[in-house]
């Protein structure tokens, strides 16, 4: 699963993305910083199941700290957007077109309102403008887009249910969506009239690439515009500058902290600007339990995009693979799948050849329908 950040200029995107993954990215406070997408790895948080299960595990494909299993998820940092880009303004379709294959958008918006529509600094913004027109940006690309397609098959469409959605699914493959994604948004729709093919338009990036609202720059909201827009939009409180600091001072042996944690502990001795700022940022933590950060990948995984962890093993006794590692691979998988599906994660032959599961837990064989659980350990047996 894919994270796209996105937001105007100048709000903590890059931040953000830097906060997440930890990557060597341009910070500075003007437009346009980001000029070319940035991607990176940023992680998910989870309990590990080594705790469950009482085992020390030896991960492989992810990271284990205090029990808590933090697993690698793509991120892609977008240069800022402006008001009417998807009519070229700004640096226009550029950026839009990054987002192509980004499960859900994570709208990073500057909730001090300390940036107008430009990203410019001033006063009084009032943020809520921001959240609308973002969302009219991309809906507006996304209708943009099927236009431009639909125009160039709608006079060989038979207008048959099956025949429709065939033409419609092969028409925006190049964004990353699924057939489901398609029937849910199509209804009853038969595109045969320019109300309809917008009305789908939006309603399938709606399902297609959700948006997830991260009101960063909590700790200078002045005006109190979380406290207003948070009872008509769901929006995570954030703290990405915290997120960065808190990061760069474990990094440094200064804390000792875990990203999405509400508190951290202190080391080593601070001079007195030091512990000024690091008791800022721990007021600002208790505040609102966190910074907000890891909340939003983990909201994006598991609740939008509806993704729970498994672990496949080779030894049911032990949770080990062939060399003895103890739950070394945590897997994202839709919560909807079955050990067919994680066996074609581990590997496409391992899948093909697909015989039967174990659950681990139970020592209990598993059927090819079985729906996985959130931490279920499976071991996997297929033909050679």
């Amino acid at each position: 699963m894919k994270i796209g950040i996105v937001g105007k200029p100048n709000v903590g995107k890059s931040t953000f993305f830097k906060a997440t993954t930890l990557a060597d990215v341009q910070i500075a406070n003007y437009p346009f910083t980001t000029i070319n997408p940035n991607v990176g790895m940023g992680y998910v948080r989870t309990d590990c199941v080594c705790k469950e299960l009482d085992v020390k595990c030896n991960p492989k494909n992810s990271v284990c700290i205090n029990q808590q299993r933090f697993i690698p998820v793509e991120i892609i940092d977008v240069a800022g957007l402006v008001p009417d880009a998807h009519l070229g303004k700004g640096l226009g379709n550029q950026f839009l077109d990054d987002l192509r294959n980004a499960d859900v958008l994570i709208h990073i918006i500057d909730i001090s309102g300390t940036t107008n529509d430009k990203g410019e600094e001033t006063e009084n913004y009032d943020p809520e403008n921001d959240i609308k027109f973002l969302e009219d940006e991309i809906n507006l690309w996304f209708y943009d887009i099927i236009k431009r397609n639909w125009s160039k098959i709608s006079g060989k469409v038979k207008y048959e249910r099956n025949d429709l959605l065939k033409e419609i699914v092969s028409m925006v493959s190049g964004l990353g969506i699924t057939e489901h994604e398609v029937k849910a948004a199509l209804g009853n729709m038969t595109l045969k009239n320019d109300d309809e093919l917008r009305e789908f338009s939006f309603k399938l990036r709606e399902i297609s690439k959700k948006i997830l609202l991260f009101g960063n720059k909590i700790d200078k909201d002045k005006n109190k515009n979380f406290e207003r827009l948070s009872e008509k939009y769901s929006i995570i409180p954030g703290f990405a500058d915290g997120e960065l600091a808190l990061h760069l001072a474990a990094k440094g042996g200064i804390i000792d902290y875990l990203p999405g944690d509400n508190d951290f502990k202190i080391l080593k001795n601070l001079n007195a600007s030091q512990e000024k700022a690091i008791n800022f940022i721990k007021n600002q933590l208790q505040k609102y339990n966190g910074t907000g950060v890891q909340s939003a990948i983990n909201k994006c995984i598991f609740e939008i995009g509806h993704y729970i962890v498994a672990y496949p093993v080779e030894d049911e006794n032990k949770f080990s693979d062939s060399k003895g590692n103890v739950l070394p691979d945590a897997r994202l998988v839709r919560n909807d799948s079955t050990p067919v599906d994680l066996a074609y994660m581990v590997h496409t032959d391992i899948g093909k050849n697909f015989i039967t599961a174990v659950n681990c837990k139970t020592r209990m064989n598993i059927g090819k329908n079985y729906v996985l659980k959130s931490g279920d350990v499976i071991k996997i047996v297929a033909n050679k």
